[in-house]
């Protein structure tokens, strides 16, 4: 096998207190923020659900991966960014949806020398984590992206 076959381009996307990673392919773009707006009856909607933004002509939800474990939702700062993914299956009906980010995703490549599972740290059972990684000296999770957009479409915004 080739060693382009056994590695895969990823991007790591910091959060406040974390990193997530995600294969690059899952990513459709990255803006700047905007403030997503919520909607008028909102009393409903979890904390998580920060509201819905226009993106290349669509509506699209925009979730805080933190707050989904009851972390508070970040704050905005100057370097705040929404990563704009496509969506795996066909719950979303505008096929994207969006996460508030703190920064720019770092694009890596990586193969089975930089990264293996680590069983020794979790996370909290509420967020949509498939699993921890170990890579080099950062410790990212990888999402749950069917439990991500089965969560959001949950919501009928």
């Amino acid at each position: 096998m080739s060693p382009e076959a056994s590695e895969l381009y990823c991007l790591l996307i910091p959060l406040q207190s974390a990193r997530l990673l995600v294969p690059r392919v899952c990513v459709a773009e990255v803006v700047a923020f905007s403030g997503p707006e919520r909607p008028a009856e909102n009393g409903e909607l979890p904390g998580w659900y920060l509201g819905s933004i226009d993106w290349n002509g669509r509506r699209i939800s925009v979730v805080s991966f933190e707050a989904m474990s009851g972390e508070p939702a970040q704050k905005r700062a100057g370097r705040t960014r929404i990563v704009v993914f496509h969506a795996i299956g066909d719950q979303l009906k505008t096929g994207f949806f969006g996460l508030i980010t703190q920064g720019f995703p770092q694009l890596v490549r990586v193969n089975s020398d930089v990264l293996a599972p680590d069983r020794e740290r979790g996370w909290p059972e509420e967020q949509p984590v498939l699993c921890r990684t170990r890579m080099i000296n950062e410790y990212p999770m990888v999402p749950d992206m069917e439990r991500l957009e089965s969560m959001i479409a949950e919501l009928s915004v």
